[in-house]
């Protein structure tokens, strides 16, 4: 033992093991770590050489006589035959059938689907009717002869720790340092630390993120051989890993016929093995599969709401050099076509899995580790139990190009790194910077590769960034892109008969020039970009007529109020001919009524004229009599609002009586919906983020 394993078995006897016995038993076994821990656990619990020995061979015994390997199938129910019980290790499943309202268990190695069951066993384990526990069961032989089924289960014990006190746990931990704690997770994985840089030891801590923090959206993608399922399916009773083509509604959120939650309400996390193969042909199931990302919840005739973290982990064939190079295709190359950009942006980090080491035995550890179990049940207590996102919000400063799901992704990130590494005390200043930075590149490799499937620039502010303590702005970059231009710039796709404008910075619009100058060039990479505030266009010196506009508003610009876009050009029209064929449901005409209050405050308008649209003679209804109440309003400010109904209207323009005129791709409607009505935004538009739409300003031919 050298001294982190003398100090391990000191804080926490009882509750280690050495790993090197695992590697030692696991060969040749398709059983769990934690299974085989557990055993090792039962039967090893000494430094003896001579009673480590002795341990072994009751750990191979057991498996011998109570584990069944598949093939041997016939031969253990012959077994129970013959005996009358006999005790298995094995994974135990529990079904309804409804066509005889009875449940039944199935042992997938002693090959039985028609066990009987006592209503107590999957009463008192839920998870036994979602996915199956591993356990040690006591199978009798039933000889009724008029029963329609051979065996039963007399006897039932979940393979997983009987007690754990979160306590302990935590004063245990408060006698490491910091790195020493990572390399006690890294042993308890199974590997050995000393072999890895504090780069790959967060790799590898990123892959327990769905462990330790709820509702958690995780992705892997990488080269094969890399252990990237072994976690899912190895390392703790609170997780399963399901493969593509089980990626229904009914497994995975709620079985209607049943009236029954699918496996998000029974384990902590639910991951997916080999995700390009995922095949999901009603887009009701990705519906509700985007509701749970974004919120751990969703609908299904009526709420559900469960803690489940989702994980995804698959292959990458490809140069990842020549993907992150080229100006076709992207990091996210391996996902399903269902998963679509909304999909992608629900993911909290994007774990560079070609950066991992392949399996080999010179990373194994031949020192102590966590029993998986002790240190699995540790994590659903803090997954559970603990939350650390608001310490995180406190602490932390993000950059302005983190925008809201980037800040949600980077803090639960955070928060995960909290609960692994610091489960009790506060980290250092320097150490909160590296969770910080760690976590905030996981995310920008998200964005990278959704800004090069976009053809706008939704996803365009992919320079993430925080606040140092200085004050000081600090740019993440993901290291395999940083200087590859076809990923910091990708090349946008351009609409017919539209002229692609010039990169510029965020809220700044830029007049349109004439086509041949108006040629795309990148712009050069620069290590800590400044961020630019947005601005709306100054107004005109006093006396001075305003000039023309052409430019674009960006998606998650802000600064664009009425006022700012339309106030100049309002002063000394008398008359306005508004058209837009989409002011009718409740924010359409709220905005409208917005646009009304400033031309109130301009003075000089006396009649309105607004030609709109309406689906129905109820929606018609509806919006005459918000108008209605609009028109009273505006005649006591002298203005008289008339409005007709066009069905078949299609533009969006606004004519001055001073012979301007006004076209917007959007209308009125360029406003995004705020997160909450409670926030910053929902009130004052020159704070609320906007619609990526064009607007037109000009002076209208006569004639």
């Amino acid at each position: 033992m050298d001294d982190l394993d003398i100090k391990l078995n000191g804080a926490y006897p009882g509750r280690v093991v050495r790993k090197d016995l695992l590697h030692q038993i696991k060969k040749g076994t398709n059983v769990p770590s934690f299974v085989l821990e557990f055993l090792l656990a039962k039967y090893c619990a000494s430094d003896d050489p001579d009673e480590v020995d002795a341990g072994i061979a009751a750990v191979f015994e057991t498996i011998q006589k109570n584990y069944v390997r598949p093939d041997e199938a016939n031969k253990a129910q012959s077994l129970v035959q013959q005996k009358g019980r006999h005790k298995f290790i094995d994974k135990v499943h529990v079904t309804y059938v409804e066509r005889e309202k009875r449940h039944w268990a199935e042992m997938e190695n002693f090959n039985s689907r028609r066990i009987a069951i006592p209503e107590k066993f999957y009463q008192d384990n839920e998870r036994l009717l979602a996915g199956g526990v591993w356990a040690e069961a006591t199978v009798a032989h039933n000889d009724v002869d008029e029963d329609d089924y051979a065996f039963y289960i007399e006897d039932l014990r979940p393979i997983q720790l009987s007690r754990f006190n979160v306590d302990e746990f935590l004063a245990g931990r408060e006698q490491f340092g910091r790195d020493e704690w990572i390399d006690v997770l890294i042993r308890s994985i199974g590997l050995e630390p000393s072999k890895l840089s504090l780069r790959l030891k967060f790799h590898f801590l990123a892959r327990l993120f769905s462990f330790v923090e709820a509702n958690y959206n995780f992705i892997e993608l990488g080269p094969r051989g890399t252990g990237k399922s072994y976690v899912f399916s190895e390392f703790s009773p609170y997780s399963t890993l399901v493969s593509g083509g089980q990626a229904s509604t009914p497994v995975l959120f709620y079985n209607n016929a049943r009236r029954r939650v699918g496996l998000v309400g029974y384990w902590d996390t639910v991951a997916f093995d080999e995700v390009g193969g995922i095949k999901i042909r009603d887009q009701s199931s990705i519906d509700i599969l985007k509701d749970y990302m974004a919120n751990g919840r969703f609908s299904r005739g009526f709420e559900v709401i469960a803690n489940a973290s989702l994980s995804f982990v698959g292959n990458i064939d490809h140069s990842i050099d020549q993907l992150v190079n080229s100006t076709q295709f992207d990091l996210f190359i391996s996902l399903p076509d269902s998963f679509d950009l909304a999909v992608m942006d629900r993911f909290h980090t994007y774990l560079p899995g070609w950066e991992m080491p392949k399996n080999s035995s010179e990373y194994l550890t031949r020192n102590y580790g966590f029993i998986t179990d002790y240190l699995a049940e540790a994590f659903h207590r803090l997954s559970r139990q603990s939350s650390r996102y608001e310490y995180v919000n406190r602490h932390c400063k993000l950059g302005k190009s983190v925008e809201g799901r980037d800040e949600v992704a980077v803090k639960k990130t955070v928060a995960a790194l909290l609960k692994l590494i610091h489960p009790v005390g506060e980290p250092a200043a320097e150490e909160f910077n590296q969770y910080l930075e760690y976590a905030i590149e996981g995310r920008r490799r998200v964005k990278e590769q959704m800004n090069k499937r976009k053809p706008d620039d939704e996803f365009a502010r992919v320079n993430l960034s925080y606040i140092n303590d200085l004050g000081e702005e600090v740019v993440i970059w993901c290291p395999e892109s940083r200087d590859a231009e076809a990923t910091q710039y990708p090349k946008r796709r351009v609409l017919p008969g539209l002229i692609q404008e010039k990169t510029r910075p965020r809220g700044k619009a830029m007049e349109q020039k004439p086509a041949e100058e108006m040629q795309v060039k990148p712009t050069p990479v620069v290590p800590t970009p400044q961020l630019i505030d947005p601005e709306p266009q100054p107004p005109p010196p006093a006396g001075e007529e305003p000039k023309e506009k052409h430019f674009k508003i960006f998606y998650g610009d802000t600064g664009y109020t009425y006022e700012a876009l339309f106030g100049d050009y309002l002063k000394g029209a008398k008359v306005l001919d508004i058209e837009d064929p989409y002011i009718r449901s409740q924010h359409q005409v709220a905005n409208f009524v917005r646009f009304c209050e400033l031309v109130v405050r301009i003075g000089s308008v006396h009649t309105i004229n607004l030609t709109t649209g309406f689906d129905d003679g109820s929606q018609q209804k509806e919006a005459d009599e918000k108008f209605q109440a609009l028109a009273s309003s505006l005649i006591d400010y002298g203005i008289k609002l008339n409005v007709t109904y066009n069905e078949r209207q299609h533009d969006r323009e606004i004519r001055l009586g001073n012979g301007w005129k006004i076209k917007i791709g959007r209308g009125f409607d360029i406003y995004q919906k705020p997160d909450s009505w409670f926030s910053i935004g929902a009130n004052d538009l020159e704070k609320r983020p906007c619609l990526e739409t064009i607007v037109d300003i000009f002076k209208d031919e006569p004639g």
